[in-house]
């Protein structure tokens, strides 16, 4: 038994010797001891760790920074558009209205002896048996029932069919119940015109009553022939078709109005005129 103690005793001792040489040789060579440089190992994973997170962290607040910055740009640069937009749009009202003045300036050059109010379209019909629309200007501007309507550029619109202190209310050629006294530019020939809103053809317009023997062509010029109503050489629209009517005895001509009704904004009431 004290030879077992004695033996296990000198193996310690042994153990004890070679861990402080291993220390005094690692001390020596790196200044530091056995036991630090045992936890240096151990820590040095858990640094290299470390290390990497915050890399990670710092990329992952960089890019939180980014993403806010690019946010921020990125709504400044919406409110710019918004902004362009705008100034697009009141620019090209700006020039829209321009033109309708300079358009109603030559109307009024060209026909010196009308008298007409301007109006601009506040509401349409809803009725699929009628064409009609409202404007914003009624017997304060010295319209009345009757008065014809116009385009800046002397196509015939329609006809004022009832009116109030301040809004007017206009029957378009379109309207199948409106008839007007006409002449072919090219041949003279005389015929009414009516709107085929309840035919057909709801976006044409019907001249009827030409002679059988009427040569008729395409793109042929349809104007007013004159009235107390309708100034003479009112532009009412283009032949596209021509045939004859049922009984066989008279020809009729189709044509497309001069006036783009569906795209009308503004237009003109002639209040007066001297009848040729």
């Amino acid at each position: 038994m004290r030879h077992f103690f004695t033996t296990k005793i000198k193996i310690v001792l042994l153990a004890a010797v070679l861990i402080a040489a291993v220390s005094a040789v690692v001390l020596s060579l790196t200044g530091n001891s056995y036991p630090s440089t045992v936890v240096q190992g151990i820590l040095a994973p858990l640094r290299a760790g470390a290390t990497h997170l915050t890399a990670q962290a710092e990329k992952l607040y960089d890019y939180i920074f980014s993403y806010e910055s690019l946010l921020a740009e990125n709504e400044a640069l919406k409110e710019q558009l918004s902004q362009m937009e705008d100034q697009a749009r009141q620019a090209a009202a700006l020039t829209k209205e321009n033109q309708a003045l300079r358009d109603a300036l030559e109307l009024k050059q060209n026909n010196e002896g009308y008298k007409m109010v301007d109006g601009y379209i506040i509401s349409w019909s809803s009725n699929d048996w009628s064409s009609t629309f409202t404007i914003n200007q009624g017997t304060n501007a010295g319209i009345a029932e009757g008065m014809c309507a116009i385009t800046a550029n002397g196509e015939v619109v329609g006809l004022v069919t009832e009116v109030g202190s301040n809004y007017a209310v206009i029957k378009t050629v379109l309207d199948s119940s409106l008839e007007i006294s006409a002449t072919i530019v090219s041949s003279g020939y005389n015929g009414m015109v009516k709107g085929g809103y309840s035919t057909d053809h709801p976006d044409l317009l019907r001249m009827n009553y030409l002679p059988s023997s009427a040569t008729i062509r395409n793109n042929d010029q349809v104007v007013t022939t004159g009235s107390t109503v309708y100034p003479r050489n009112l532009i009412l629209g283009y032949v596209v078709d021509a045939g004859f009517d049922d009984t066989g005895v008279a020809k009729y001509a189709l044509l497309e109005p001069a006036a783009d009704i569906g795209a009308l904004d503004q237009i003109f009431i002639i209040t007066e005129y001297n009848v040729e």
